[in-house]
């Protein structure tokens, strides 16, 4: 199990659309967001509040690129020599899952890192733990929905609705705009998102409140939902592969 995790692990680090769309990009839009045409007090709000949007932003990311990979395993049959192994098909999934949460980290420190080094963003130190903790734990919800559509659908389906799932999260979870922009009835709608309970834990904390129980359950709801979907799409593409 722990050699799968390790070569999922490095194969998915040398692939060069990790390092754009995973990691370069949620850095990038980060310091542009934060630093063009925002100034004073409203630069220092900025720099906290788009920390946490771009670090969940990019964590999504990596969590469906690590899942669009699958679908191009299955055409080259590496999901094919999995089943001959004695791997039972829960255990393949987490240890895809494992990959997932080692390979979303570094684009959360990075952004992190971005905000400390060179927006001065300044925390209590229990604040940057409970951050980079709840972003990377609440990323398997995603980690789970990309390994479902890795399974499902072909490569390039896999990854044209990978991007267009994340660009909608970030839409309409808030993580380009804040909610409080939103009409009424989509703001209503943007809080039941996973991308937006998964952001708005951190923000509490980023800002000092108290990250909300309800908040917390709907997210686990998706990530059992994810888990189901996940598993079966798992079994299916055994079916028709």
């Amino acid at each position: 199990m722990l050699g799968y995790i390790r070569l999922e692990v490095i194969r998915t680090l040398r692939d060069p659309g990790y390092v754009i769309m995973g990691f370069a990009m949620p850095v990038t839009m980060y310091l542009l967001f934060t630093n063009l045409g925002v100034t004073g007090d409203d630069r220092a709000l900025a720099a906290l509040y788009v920390l946490v949007n771009m670090a969940a932003f990019g964590a999504i990311g990596s969590a469906f690129n690590n899942g669009s990979g699958i679908a191009e395993d299955r055409s080259a049959g590496w999901l094919r020599q999995l089943r001959i192994t004695p791997l039972a098909p829960v255990r393949v999934v987490a240890g895809k899952a494992a990959t997932g949460m080692l390979v979303v980290l570094p684009v959360i420190i990075g952004v992190s890192l971005s905000a400390a080094l060179l927006n001065g963003v300044r925390m209590e130190a229990w604040q940057w733990t409970s951050i980079v903790l709840l972003l990377w734990g609440g990323s398997l919800p995603f980690i789970l929905l990309g390994l479902a559509s890795g399974y499902l659908f072909s490569g390039q389906t896999a990854s044209v609705l990978n991007i267009a799932v994340n660009v909608s999260m970030a839409v309409v979870g808030g993580l380009w705009l804040p909610t409080e922009t939103f009409p009424s009835w989509l703001r209503a709608v943007a809080e039941w998102t996973p991308s937006f309970g998964y952001a708005d834990l951190s923000r509490k904390v980023a800002f000092g409140e108290a990250p909300e129980v309800g908040t917390a359950l709907t997210l686990t709801g998706w990530l059992v939902a994810f888990g189901i979907l996940a598993v079966y799409g798992y079994r299916r593409s055994g079916r028709v592969g």
